[in-house]
């Protein structure tokens, strides 16, 4: 386990298999995963016929966009610790893309748990997926739908593209940045060791602290307060009764 959490600091350690089409990146590196891969494998293609997002929610996909996932394989110290991978995996995003808006990094946010945010409209989705493989290994895969000059037209966020913000990037060099931010940001997370640290860089991107805010939990809808982030990465909703209530996944709509 030792070699695999020093493995993911040495970017010259991960592979990439680029595809024409796929259903699903993230389906495709979990069949990798199936088939005996050792992880720190990169999947990306032009276009997807099944992207999703979470819940199953369907992902546009068109030529032009990034489509990409991140393979990995026991790469958390403790099965505990992969709940705080999310937080891992937006900070990553967040810092690829802010690269190129170092003239204003405010421009870029983070969207509790995991969606990257311009100008205050969704850029990015991020959907992590695993599994406990027949051979006792646990894969990981964290996919990342960006839009780069295509956006879905959805009724449930205001989206946006990189191409209306004016950056000119192609999904090829922003793949490299994104190769970069994973390999410093995992390195720093350091199989859920280092939480406290990525917390700390994340919630200094997060959007919304202290605004009211209304999360769809799986079985109701909640409405407060943000009022900030655990250090394990869940949401504190400040209730009307002045209560506060930890929330560990949903989402989050800004009033």
């Amino acid at each position: 386990m030792a070699n695999r959490l020093t493995d993911v600091a040495s970017i010259e350690r991960y592979r990439h298999v680029a595809l024409d089409e796929v259903g699903s990146t993230n389906t495709y590196a979990l069949e990798k995963a199936r088939d005996g891969d050792p992880g720190l494998l990169w999947v990306t293609a032009r276009r997807q016929t099944s992207g999703r997002g979470r819940r199953n929610r369907p992902w546009v996909s068109e030529p032009g966009n990034l489509y990409a996932s991140l393979l990995l394989i026991d790469v958390a110290a403790e099965m505990s610790a992969l709940a705080s991978l999310p937080l891992a995996a937006a900070l990553a995003v967040h810092d690829a893309v802010s690269a190129e808006f170092a003239w204003a990094p405010e421009r870029v946010r983070i969207k509790w748990p995991n969606d990257i945010l311009l100008d205050g409209k969704k850029l990015c989705g991020i959907l992590l997926e695993g599994e406990t493989l027949a051979d006792g290994r646990h894969a990981v895969v964290i996919g990342c739908g960006v839009n780069i000059v295509h956006k879905p037209d959805s009724p449930l966020y205001p989206t946006t593209t990189l191409a209306e913000a004016g950056v000119s990037i192609d999904a090829e060099g922003l793949l490299a940045r994104f190769m970069v931010a994973f390999a410093e940001v995992l390195a720093l997370w350091d199989g859920g060791r280092g939480v406290a640290k990525v917390v700390s860089r994340w919630s200094e991107a997060i959007a919304g602290v202290g605004k009211p805010i209304t999360a769809n939990l799986p079985d109701r809808s909640v409405s407060g307060i943000f009022a900030g982030v655990e250090r394990d990465g869940r949401l504190r909703l400040r209730l009307e009764s002045g209560d506060d209530m930890l929330i560990a996944s949903g989402d989050v709509f800004f009033s």
